[in-house]
C-alpha cells in the first residue's frame, strides 16, 4: 500500500487529513531523511497497521538502512520513555529525583545525526502526549534545526495520527 492508496481510504468527512497528508509528504522544510524518518516514526507511534504499512512502503526507500532503523528505534524507545516520564511528571518530586533505571542507549548512539533522531523522538512524543519529552526534544531540535522544523514534525505527527484514528473508525464501522 502506498500513500496514494492510504489517501483513497480516507473518507470525505476527513478530506482535510487527505490534503494535509499530500502536502506534508512533499514538504521541503526538512531534509529527505528527516521527512521520511518523521513519517515512519509517527506511523509506528500511530499503531495503525494500514498507516504503518503505507507510510513505510512510501518512505523506507528514502532512508538508508541505518536511518530506517533509527526511525524505528525512536518510535520504540519513546513509547517507553513517554509513559515513564509522563508518570514522573504527574506523580511528582520524589520520582523525578530517582534514576530511571531504564536502558536507553539508542538515544546516545542512534546511528544517524543527533538532530534527526531528536526530531523523530519529538514527533513520537507529540503523539504520545508526554510534556517532559516534548519540552526536552523541542529545545534540542529548535536549537539545531529551527522552529519551522519543530512545527513540521508536529504537523506530520498530528496528521499521521489523525489518519490512523480516522481509519480505525472506518474499520470499526465496516465491521
Amino acid at each position: 500500500m502506498s500513500i496514494d492508496a492510504l489517501k483513497n481510504r480516507i473518507p470525505d468527512y476527513a478530506k482535510d487529513l487527505r490534503l494535509n497528508l499530500s502536502s506534508l509528504a512533499n514538504d521541503v522544510t526538512l531534509t529527505p531523511q528527516q521527512l521520511a524518518g518523521t513519517f515512519v516514526a509517527s506511523a509506528l507511534a500511530s499503531r495503525n497497521d494500514e498507516v504503518i504499512k503505507a507510510v513505510t512502503a512510501e518512505f523506507s526507500d528514502r532512508l538508508s538502512p541505518e536511518a530506517l532503523n533509527a526511525a524505528k528505534s525512536a518510535a520504540a524507545i519513546m513509547s517507553m520513555n513517554n509513559i515513564y516520564y509522563r508518570f514522573v511528571h504527574m506523580a511528582g518530586d520524589e520520582y523525578a529525583k530517582m534514576p530511571a533505571q531504564l536502558r536507553m542507549s539508542v538515544i546516545g548512539r542512534p546511528g544517524v545525526e543527533k538532530e534527526d533522531f531528536e526530531l523523530w523522538s519529538l514527533a513520537v512524543s507529540a503523539i504520545n502526549g508526554c510534556e517532559l519529552c516534548i519540552t526536552s526534544h523541542e529545545k534540542i531540535v529548535r536549537e539545531a534545526l529551527g522552529a519551522q522544523a519543530v512545527q513540521t514534525a508536529a504537523r506530520i505527527a498530528a496528521t499521521v495520527h489523525g489518519v490512523a484514528v480516522t481509519l480505525d473508525g472506518v474499520s470499526a464501522l465496516e465491521s
